[in-house]
């Protein structure tokens, strides 16, 4: 594994030691591991959601909704 030395103010030190007594965390390498985890799932979660916003975006102007067709359709009408 990899080291890295990051400087941080005072406050944050003691946050993260804060977590590391309390048990949420057995020691600040895993803290750090844990925030950058989340970091990853977030950029990830943003990535999913920007395309679904772009593919709609490309999929052209919007259609009128019918609710009554739909209805139809979860019924399994043939006509609807």
């Amino acid at each position: 594994m990899a080291t890295m030395n990051v400087s941080i103010p005072e406050p944050m030190k003691a946050w993260i030691e804060e977590r590391t007594r309390d048990g949420s965390f057995s020691n600040t390498s895993d803290y750090v591991r844990h925030l950058i985890r989340r970091d990853q799932e977030r950029s990830r979660a943003v990535a999913q959601i920007q395309a679904a916003i772009t593919e709609g975006i490309e999929s052209g102007a919007a259609r009128p909704f019918d609710p009554a067709a739909l209805k139809a359709r979860m019924r399994g009408d043939r006509d609807g």
